[in-house]
C-alpha cells in the first residue's frame, strides 16, 4: 500500500493503492441524494478524483458504491462547527492527535473514499506536515446526519467505518442524540444524556453533554455546550 495525493485535495488523501482509471461520465453524477446510486458500474476512487470540480456536491465511493450529497445545510454546519470546537480543544490539550473538518478524503482502499463531516487522526509528523508522507488513517470518524444522507451514513459509510476499525459517531439531531460505533461492536451506544470518550494514549476523558449540544444546535437554548474533562 502507498500513499498518493488526491489532484482535487492535495493534502488531504490517506491511503491508496490502485493504479489510473479512466474517466467515464455519467448522467448518474448529476443525482444530488446521498444514497448510493444503483448502477452497474463500480467506481473507483481515480474515477471519483476524475471527475469535474463540483463544489456544490459531495463525491464518494463505498466499495464501488457512489454517493453524491448535496450542499450541507445551515443547521448541519452548526453542528459540526459546534462540536468540532469542543473536540480540537480537547485533543489538542490532551495532545491524542489532530482533528480535521470536510473534505478531507479518507482513502480505504481503491474502491472506498469517504469524507467524515469531522475526523481525527493519530499525532502527525513533521514529514506528513510538509506534504512528505501521507497522514495516518481516522481513528475517529464523525457524521452528522442530514435528510439526504442519513441513509447512505447509516448503511454504507458507518459499517466501511467499522471493518476499518475506526470509530464512529452519528449526530441525529432529529432524535438529539449520538449514536456511538465502536469498531467491535453491531449496536451502538446511545448517548442521549453524556457522551464520554478517552482515546488510546489521553490521560483524560472528553465528556460532552449531548443535550447542551443539542439545544444549542438547534436554536431552542441560548447555553453554549461545554466539552469537560475527567480522570479516568
Amino acid at each position: 500500500m502507498k500513499g498518493v495525493t488526491s489532484p482535487r485535495c492535495p493534502r488531504c488523501t490517506l491511503w491508496h493503492a490502485s493504479g489510473p482509471a479512466e474517466l467515464r461520465k455519467s448522467p448518474i453524477a448529476e443525482q444530488t441524494m446521498g444514497m448510493p446510486n444503483v448502477q452497474e458500474r463500480r467506481w473507483s476512487v481515480e474515477d471519483v478524483w476524475a471527475l469535474p470540480e463540483d463544489l456544490s456536491h459531495r463525491y464518494e465511493t463505498v466499495d464501488g458504491e457512489l454517493l453524491v450529497s448535496p450542499m450541507p445545510r445551515f443547521v448541519h454546519q452548526r453542528a459540526v462547527t459546534r462540536l468540532g470546537a469542543l473536540l480540537i480543544a480537547y485533543v489538542d490539550g490532551a495532545r491524542c492527535g489532530e482533528l480535521m473538518f470536510s473534505p478531507y478524503d479518507v482513502v480505504l482502499d481503491p474502491y472506498t473514499l469517504m469524507q467524515p463531516d469531522i475526523l481525527v487522526i493519530a499525532p502527525v509528523s513533521a514529514e506528513v506536515v510538509r506534504g512528505e508522507v501521507p497522514p495516518p488513517a481516522p481513528y475517529l470518524a464523525i457524521e452528522v446526519l442530514s435528510p439526504s444522507t442519513a441513509r447512505a451514513d447509516r448503511l454504507r459509510k458507518r459499517p466501511r467505518y467499522q471493518r476499518a476499525a475506526i470509530e464512529c459517531w452519528l449526530i441525529d439531531l432529529d432524535s438529539q442524540l449520538i449514536e456511538r460505533w465502536t469498531p467491535d461492536e453491531d449496536r451502538p451506544e446511545i448517548c442521549a444524556e453524556t457522551l464520554t470518550w478517552q482515546p488510546a494514549g489521553a490521560a483524560q476523558a472528553f465528556v460532552v453533554d449531548v443535550m447542551v449540544l443539542m439545544r444549542a444546535v438547534l436554536g431552542t437554548d441560548a447555553a453554549e455546550p461545554e466539552g469537560t474533562t475527567v480522570q479516568p
